[in-house]
């Protein structure tokens, strides 16, 4: 199993790891200390070597942080965790904040004195952050204090070793194109900047670069490592050597400079003393980073990473890996749908049981190198918790006569997939019915989009949820994010939300996934993976427009399905989804599956 369900969470630890951080802070003359959920890369997935966060709250989510002062404390997250941080975490030690309408921010603006020194770890929060805490600490007339060593890890009495996952070399028949070729490009960016070089703090985009692929943190192959790209000559890699066996020292020794990370400190101070404009991503870059450069004499150049946008715009060998892909997770999913529904009505189905069951029929594939994140395998109540991650302690039974939520995906070497359906157990109610067909009606909403060139995401986020709206209902996640290729499962800069301002181009490959969460009752969300097409005429149309391709196969649950509240061409989408799913997907299945899948996707 590439899941555990041990319990990670331990409210208990709040206290005695608060006290233990506040009597180090004392040490250092420090009168606070802020710890998010982040490592020196600032992705999603921290190891647990880094994972300061839960260790000192107890906290588990994938975004959030904490607030230390001598006599007050917070931990702050976003909607999708209001409901976990309660159960998570001890609120007599962090009371929860929103991250988002109550931000760090104010809160130490309401509670900074002057004189006092705030800490952070100047790895771990991005240059754009620090502006904004300095201004905070200036007008509270405090001082902000970068640490190049965190305070958390003295305290840390069992804190597990960094991880050493080999590297893998990712063929270019899969990749679509040769690192040499990526380089140049990259280099092509940094020229047009008017940059001397870039550096490079996020692992998925040096994975790209690269073609290589690790295993440092879990269900996402990523070699955490730096990198530095010159306008001309070699890039720098700064990488653990321990994780490189001798054949892919040597191939990559072809295309970069490789070094271990303990020189990463000295290269960005080299770039400095050499006077170099070195483009670094305000928003993912350190303030370590941005100060190591130019306290050395060094200028920035504020800018994206150079990588995102093409690593997000896929080629198509890529977009028929992730084809392939789909098609074979959707005859896995199938498999497991077919026997849920004959499993669930016995009454002694779990929610750890679903989860293994589906990765086991993902893992009969033959091709099954990880999933791509967690089961999400939420039963009544727990399927409202956006983002629950069952335990032996939370696991349910999944209750009759309520919709029961499973959202996973699995990595695959030529494709990386997400998917959520939500499914009938028993009789569900009208209003569950209703619920489900609203979301319904979102996601058809952005599957059949078609939109000009230059529309973000945000632009198209409002189809997702205006028959939820119309009904006095929303939900707390964005409608849709990026997906890379055998990398993270969440990618940027594409995104379908509020924030999702970057146009979307032909080739990204985005979630499509609204949903619906009453509090302590269930949980509904519809999730497809979609390729975003190229212009095309639209008869009797001015402009060619863009619209969205779905590579995810599966079928939706008819039995939630309020036939009524369909549009006929809403009803006529479905159908013909149903017959797509049921004509390329039913011939890879056992008997048994291709009979079920076959009453399944029976027109509407």
């Amino acid at each position: 199993m590439f899941q555990n369900f041990d319990d990670l969470s331990d409210p208990s630890c709040g206290a005695p790891h608060a006290a233990l951080l506040r009597a180090e802070l004392k040490r250092l003359g420090l009168d606070g200390f802020l710890i998010p959920r982040a490592d020196a890369h600032q992705g999603e997935y921290v190891p647990p070597h880094d994972c300061r966060l839960q260790w000192l709250t107890g906290f588990t989510g994938s975004a959030g942080m904490a607030a230390v002062l001598g006599e007050d404390a917070a931990v702050f997250v976003d909607g999708r965790y209001t409901i976990q941080v309660r159960e998570q975490v001890d609120m007599d030690v962090f009371p929860a904040q929103h991250l988002i309408t109550e931000p760090v921010t104010e809160w130490l603006a309401a509670r900074l004195k002057p004189g006092q020194k705030l800490g952070i770890d100047a790895m771990l929060h991005t240059v754009r952050e620090v502006h904004r805490l300095r201004e905070i600490c200036k007008e509270a007339g405090a001082e902000l204090i970068t640490l190049q060593d965190n305070p958390v890890d003295a305290v840390w009495a069992d804190r597990p070793e960094p991880p050493i996952g080999q590297v893998m070399l990712y063929p270019t028949e899969l990749a679509g194109r040769g690192s040499e070729d990526k380089i140049a490009e990259i280099q092509k960016a940094i020229q047009d900047k008017k940059a001397d070089a870039c550096v490079l703090t996020q692992p998925d985009s040096i994975a790209w670069l690269f073609n290589i692929r690790g295993s440092d943190v879990t269900h996402t192959p990523l070699p955490l490592s730096f990198a530095t790209v010159p306008a001309e000559g070699k890039p720098s890699l700064y990488i653990d050597g321990r994780k490189l066996s001798n054949s892919v020292r040597d191939a990559l020794a072809d295309l970069t400079e490789i070094s271990e990370p303990v020189d990463f400190q000295g290269g960005l101070k080299t770039l400095g003393t050499e006077g170099k404009k070195v483009i670094i991503d305000p928003s993912l870059a350190g303030i370590g980073i941005a100060e190591a450069i130019t306290d050395a004499g060094g200028t920035l150049v504020e800018a994206s990473d150079p990588v995102l946008l093409p690593k997000a715009v896929k080629n198509e060998v890529e977009l028929n890996g992730a084809r392939k892909a789909h098609v074979r997770d959707a005859a896995a999913y199938i498999s497991f749908l077919c026997w849920f529904d004959e499993e669930v009505a016995k009454g002694e189905l779990d929610e750890i049981g679903a989860a293994e069951k589906l990765e086991e029929f993902r893992a009969a594939t033959g091709e099954l190198k990880d999933i791509s994140f967690d089961t999400i395998s939420g039963a009544g109540p727990n399927g409202a918790i956006c983002h629950y991650r069952v335990s032996r302690t939370s696991n349910l039974k999944i209750p009759q006569d309520k919709p029961f939520l499973i959202d996973s995906g699995a990595q695959y070497i030529d494709g990386t997939t997400d998917i959520t359906r939500t499914l009938a157990v028993g009789t569900v109610s009208e209003e569950m019915k209703k619920h489900y067909t609203l979301v319904l009606k979102g996601h058809i909403a952005i599957s059949t989009a078609k939109f000009p060139e230059g529309t973000t995401g945000a632009q198209l986020d409002t189809l997702a949820r205006i028959e939820l709206w119309k009904a006095g209902l929303d939900f707390d996640h964005g409608t849709g994010h990026g997906v890379g290729t055998y990398l993270g499962v969440h990618e940027g800069p594409q995104r379908i939300a509020k924030t999702g301002h970057v146009p979307l181009k032909p080739g990204m490959i985005l979630s499509n996934e609204p949903g619906y969460y009453p509090a302590g009752e269930y949980g509904i969300r519809l999730e497809n993976l979609e390729i975003v097409t190229a212009p095309k005429d639209i008869p009797g149309g001015e402009r060619p427009m863009l619209g969205f391709e779905t590579i995810t196969l599966v079928p939706f649950d008819r039995r939630l399905i309020v036939a009524g509240m369909l549009t006929s061409d809403e009803r006529s989408w479905l159908n013909r989804y149903h017959q797509r799913v049921r004509s390329e997907i039913g011939p890879l299945l056992a008997a048994k599956d291709r009979i079920w899948l076959e009453q399944a996707t029976e027109e509407l």
